[in-house]
């Protein structure tokens, strides 16, 4: 027996086979549904009865199931919620899913009796998933400590990954705002304590707020941290987030497969093609396209060039918050000569878009070793010059040392991935746990701390640039032969010999491009160690030329819904160095 049967007996066993149902998924990920009044059960078990429990609330979200058309082995019910739980222990996932009715009005959010029970009480990090799944579906979450709008503005009206909600500004009238609404907008963001459930006095004294962002070099960019203050000291914090939300998720369901891979790009911007990685992966799971080997390591290739472009952007401005301002130009220079590699082989630099369904756009250009090779003999160099410049640096070491602790067991409860996560010591990365894409062909170790601290956090993204590099020389050294692309009929667009002998083939070439495949009806989702944490796209296709649901599950997110947690206790000029530490991209966060 299986883990994934493993699983599904033990919950079987404990609450019934009437009770636990199973649907296949492409992906493999055991799924289970649940009815709606089981559900906190359910989970709970998971989560704290079964040897090698589900520690960590990967994901939650929901799908409004009103128009899909192929349901097999599923419950029937108008929305459902989706809880992907992850265990480090057994290296497993679970997938466990309610159906609820819809409420009797469209425009409506759920009442009480058609609610799901929050799941705060098991992992602290549901908080900010419910309030989401709240705003995006409406679906009441009873218990929740404060369910309110997360992403959306306070007078947003509707929801918008509902199908019945528009997905373009074209299909509504043209905005007007007039002084008396601005005004009413005005106030309804106006921070009162009371609604986070703060006090504004303590026995002897009143606790002083401090609002810092959204304009505020130190958030980079648009978030909003309000400081609960003991005269330096911070109490707590609290954070509002959704400035920068564009509807990413709504986008996937209105694009073809294949021309929404450049949307991915603007996700993390400082990811490039870390954000093609997963996606294309969940799609050629659903399609069950084999990518070949060459295609495989120019991914990674890139990928790992990303990832170093990212964590020096990451460096760079990190030790600009403390206060030190020759580092960011030196490393922000050693990333353009990165970015001149990614614009010689892609023709483009930030925002690529190169993944392809099936491999990647292009084969490599001639001389494209030569600069690889540059790059490796060049960076490694600086990287020990910046070692002798921050993070021997006395003053660096007292402002990170120390500051925005989380133990190991706390962070996986909170959902923390990445580099936040091994700076605790948990030697977790999906590329050796899990290997994807080919990663299990190549030679790397997994850079951990010990304090679960800023500096850690720092020195964890210092030493994954080396061995970055380690994989990139792999790549160079060994790139093999062959084709850059699968030949499989779902691969988009075609590779361009197939698509000139006869006029069947320049048809499907057409109907590739233009349309893009059909992909066959199923859920898949696929994970990757992205530069900022585990980045993950659950697509849920309809047997159409779109998805149905694009989910995706940014580990910014998580990090974010953290900083309280990480500044509680510290001193005020210590928010800049945990928002710096924790690497986040704002758009990764609002999607």
């Amino acid at each position: 027996m299986n883990d994934s049967d493993d699983i599904l007996a033990d919950l079987k066993r404990r609450f019934g086979d009437s009770a636990i149902g199973e649907q296949p998924a492409a992906d493999g990920v055991p799924t289970v549904w649940v009815e709606p009044a089981k559900v906190h059960d359910v989970l709970a078990h998971l989560r704290l009865a079964v040897p090698g429990p589900f520690e960590m609330l990967y994901d939650l979200t929901g799908i409004d199931e009103r128009l899909r058309e192929h349901r097999p082995a599923q419950a029937v019910g108008d929305f459902t919620v989706v809880y992907d739980l992850l265990s480090l222990k057994r290296n497993a996932d679970v997938r466990v899913k309610t159906s609820l009715p819809g409420p009797s009005d469209a425009s409506d959010p759920f009442d009480e009796k058609h609610a799901v029970a929050t799941v705060t009480d098991l992992w602290p990090g549901a908080n900010w998933y419910e309030r989401e799944l709240w705003d995006m579906f409406g679906v009441a979450v009873r218990g929740h400590p404060g369910l309110r709008r997360l992403l959306m503005p306070p007078w947003w009206r509707g929801h918008p990954l509902r199908k019945d909600h528009h997905a373009r500004a074209t299909e509504m009238g043209p905005f007007e705002m007039s002084d008396d609404t601005a005004a009413q907008w005005d106030e309804m963001l106006r921070f009162s304590p009371e609604d986070v459930g703060w006090r504004r006095r303590g026995r002897d004294f009143d606790y002083m707020f401090l609002n810092v962002g959204p304009h505020h070099p130190g958030t980079h960019g648009l978030l909003r941290v309000v400081l609960q203050l003991k005269g330096q000291s911070i109490v707590d914090a609290w954070c509002d987030i959704g400035y920068h939300h564009r509807g990413a998720e709504k986008m996937g369901e209105r694009q073809s497969w294949h021309t929404y891979i450049p949307y991915t790009d603007r996700v993390d911007y400082l990811g490039g093609v870390m954000n093609n990685f997963p996606y294309v992966l969940a799609v050629e799971r659903l399609a069950a396209i084999d990518v070949p080997d060459r295609a495989k390591v120019i991914r990674i290739m890139l990928a790992e060039l990303f990832r170093i472009i990212s964590h020096l952007v990451f460096y760079g401005t990190l030790v600009q918050d403390l206060g030190a301002m020759s580092p960011v130009f030196y490393m922000f220079t050693d990333r353009e000569r990165a970015l001149d590699i990614i614009e010689a082989i892609t023709g483009a630099r930030m925002h690529p878009g190169w993944f392809r369904i099936g491999g990647v756009a292009q084969d490599l250009p001639a001389g494209w070793d030569a600069m690889v090779r540059g790059f490796l003999d060049y960076l490694p160099r600086r990287l020990d010059e910046y070692d002798r410049m921050v993070m021997r640096n006395s003053i660096f070491r007292v402002r990170t040392k120390g500051i925005g602790q989380v133990g190991a067991d706390e962070a996986v409860a909170w959902g923390a991935t990445g580099p936040v996560l091994r700076a605790t010591g948990l030697a977790w990365d999906f590329r050796r746990m899990r290997p994807y894409g080919g990663y299990d062909q190549f030679e790397f170790d997994i850079p951990t701390g010990s304090r679960g601290d800023c500096h850690d956090r720092a020195a964890v993204h210092v030493q994954e640039m080396r061995q970055s590099l380690r994989i990139i020389r792999q790549c160079l050294d060994n790139m093999p032969a062959g084709d850059y692309k699968s030949r499989h009929p779902l691969a988009t667009p075609p590779i361009k010999d197939r698509t000139m002998r006869d006029i069947e083939t320049l048809i499907h070439h057409f109907l590739s491009v233009s349309w893009g495949p059909v992909i066959p009806p199923g859920e898949a989702s696929a994970r990757v160690e992205a530069a900022k944490g585990a980045n993950s796209y659950y697509l849920v296709s309809d047997g159409s030329t779109s998805s149905y649901r694009t989910r995706i599950r940014a580990p910014s997110f998580a990090h974010v819904q953290m900083v309280p947690l990480l500044c509680r206790g510290g001193e005020i000029p210590d928010l800049a160095a945990v928002l710096g530490s924790i690497d986040y991209v704002l758009a990764d966060v609002d999607r």
